[in-house]
């Protein structure tokens, strides 16, 4: 019966046919969100179905064409399907039924508007394909790769270190993660670090603090790791925060970083864990200030070994040695100059005693031009009645001048107290708002040095000269750190040339050092001469490649900038062997070894003013024959 029917309701079955619309235009919307694959596909679809209902058109008006053949199905998708693609078959249907030819007007007007929409997704696509690409945002997926994290001036000087170091490599690859454009930092890349040779470079933009972009440069299968935080104020909270981010893609690559603030070292090492190698750039950076200050020539010893274009450090496993004493070591290698001993525990021993036995675990550090050049050859004669026994000079106090002042005159000061004689005597002249109270606490302190200070510009030419410039040994000239590093190198430039202007006129003899925040500015002062040397963080970036090359160099850095240890000296070369004879630097070598020392190289006056190498010969083959002048210098490890 009809009141057992149930009741029609208009409304209901509307409002269920326009939710069933809006859940397919839903469907539908977020099908078509999905980028170019989905419009490829939906067109796809809509071809596919033009094509069908066309051919069945075609197949249903005009079954028997003009040549009296009956037209199957298939033969009219096809037909189908050459006018959807190629509208001038329109013009050759003019002889058949006039369905025909609407049905294939339709079609063709159909497939144009398909092709046109196609070639409009697939530029749109490629496009947006060429964008993802400049953001680079793609993953590497490369092995065995070094990966710098982050952006600074430092970066040109660290790639060309490692393509010189990858020189002998068939192929290598350096991956760069910073929050910069792609296109922008390999453009720059190219026109500051030129050749490549066999390392390809390969740029990506992201934030070096975000542990979900640094996936991007595959950091889990990397070899090294190289931490870059520019010159900010923040630079070592972004250091620790990098190397959180790293340690958490559990990599056992690598990892080198400079800390800026001594006092934040171990908050950095324990960010990093053990595989990190941190250097604090604060205190290596005040060692070579004094080191290159105090000893003419050093400077062109330190940068020849931290750079890859001459020698290197090298350390070599040697079995054959195993037992024999290091004097039978620093012998046995023509063309490599060994120095120290690694042990097997990871103990650095720089210049051990001649009597010290190599065990089987210890490896040597060796000076040479390639790891492949360390190799074992027979000694060359040795020319004993050459070698002379001569004392040490006994050093005399030394009058050094500091001009400006920042964090790092502190470790200068420590430094020279380490290093001069008692009775020495340091002048500052700076205007900073710490330097009076610091020199209050080091007058408490140091034990060789006497401090004295002028409030005063340091960049100031009637300051200078009021100072009898001409009276002192070392002048060292330090940026502020309480101004922008452009204008404290600005400052330290005009003090430069005052210098040098007053060195010329003056005809002195002091040594000139200064340091640079950024090291475009260094490259504008160009020295002419080994002792005028400028310090910035070209030298920690050098070193910085070094240890991520090879972390073992680490240690023997940090023993090497040590002054508690044994370090490189330029003694004359009358201490050790006659001048005027001609002999080989195994003579040379041998003198040193009677000394306790171990001899690396020397230096000859005649050359001292000849670029690059100013008179510096590192590592000579051990059977070359040299004559000395007496104002020439040996180049060797020693205690003081």
């Amino acid at each position: 019966m009809c009141a057992d029917l149930p009741d029609f309701q208009p409304a209901e079955v509307l409002m269920a046919a326009a939710t069933l619309r809006r859940r397919f235009r839903y469907w539908f919307d977020r099908t078509m969100s999905k980028g170019t694959s989905a419009l490829v596909a939906w067109l796809g679809l809509a071809s596919v179905a033009v094509v069908l209902a066309g051919g069945l058109l075609v197949w249903l008006v005009d079954p028997n064409p003009a040549d009296g053949e009956p037209r199957g199905f298939f033969a009219s998708v096809w037909q189908a399907v050459l006018h959807a693609l190629d509208p001038g078959d329109v013009a050759g249907d003019t002889g058949g039924h006039w369905e025909f030819v609407a049905v294939a007007f339709l079609i063709t007007i159909g497939g144009i508007f398909i092709v046109t929409a196609f070639i409009g997704v697939l530029t749109t696509g490629l496009d947006a394909k060429l964008q993802e690409l400049r953001k680079g945002r793609s993953i590497v997926l490369e092995t065995g790769h070094t990966v710098i994290l982050g952006w600074s001036d430092q970066v040109f000087t660290v790639i060309g270190e490692l393509v010189e170091a990858n020189g002998n490599k068939r192929r290598a690859c350096v991956a760069v993660l910073a929050d910069k454009d792609k296109v922008e930092m390999e453009d720059e890349i190219r026109a500051k670090v030129g050749d490549l040779r066999s390392t390809s470079v390969v740029c990506r933009t992201g934030d070096p603090l975000d542990p979900d972009d640094i996936t991007l440069v595959n950091i889990a299968e990397a070899r090294s790791v190289i931490i870059l935080t520019g010159s900010g104020h923040d630079r070592d909270a972004h250091l620790v925060k990098m190397l959180l981010s790293v340690t958490k893609a559990e990599n056992r690559c690598t990892i080198v970083g400079s800390v800026a603030d001594q006092s934040n070292m171990p908050a950095a090492r324990l960010a990093g864990g053990p595989a990190a190698y941190l250097i604090d750039a604060t205190s290596v950076a005040a060692r070579l200030i004094v080191q290159t200050c105090l000893q003419s020539g050093l400077s062109v010893v330190y940068t020849d070994l931290l750079d890859f274009g001459g020698d290197e450090i090298y350390v070599r496993h040697e079995p054959s040695l195993a037992g024999q004493p290091y004097s039978a070591a620093l012998h046995s290698y023509r063309t490599s100059a060994i120095f120290g001993v690694r042990q097997g525990n990871g103990t650095v021993l720089l210049n051990p005693p001649s009597d010290y036995r190599i065990a089987d675990g210890d490896h040597l550090l060796a000076i040479s031009a390639d790891d492949d050049t360390v190799v074992m050859a027979p000694p060359a004669p040795i020319h004993h009645e050459l070698i002379v026994a001569g004392p040490d000079p006994v050093p005399a106090p030394k009058r050094a001048l500091i001009l400006g002042w920042n964090q790092r005159a502190v470790g200068v000061v420590e430094q020279l107290d380490q290093y001069l004689t008692a009775g020495s005597e340091v002048v500052v002249v700076a205007r900073h708002h710490d330097v009076s109270l610091s020199l209050k606490r080091l007058a408490a302190e140091v034990r060789n040095l006497s401090l004295s200070l002028t409030e005063d510009d340091s960049a100031d030419r009637a300051v200078l000269e009021a100072l009898g410039i001409d009276d002192f040994d070392h002048v060292i000239a330090l940026c502020y750190d309480d101004v922008d590093r452009q204008v404290a190198d600005s400052r330290t430039l005009v003090t430069l040339l005052h210098l040098r202007d007053m060195e010329q006129k003056l005809d002195g003899k002091f040594s000139i050092v200064s340091e640079m925040g950024d090291d475009r500015n260094r490259q504008l002062a160009q020295v002419t001469q080994a002792d005028d040397f400028i310090v910035s963080d070209k030298l920690l970036s050098l070193m910085t490649t070094q240890v991520s090359e090879n972390p073992h160099l680490a240690d023997v850095f940090g023993r090497l900038f040590d002054a508690g240890g044994s370090e490189i000296y330029l003694k004359p070369a009358e201490l050790y062997v006659r001048a005027g004879h001609p002999l080989n630097f195994q003579t040379v070598l041998e003198a040193a070894r009677l000394r306790g020392e171990s001899a690396v190289g020397y230096r000859l006056a005649a050359n001292a003013q000849a670029a690059p190498a100013y008179g510096i010969v590192l590592n000579p083959d051990k059977a070359a024959s040299v004559t000395f002048a007496p104002d020439d210098r040996v180049i060797v490890l020693a205690k003081d």
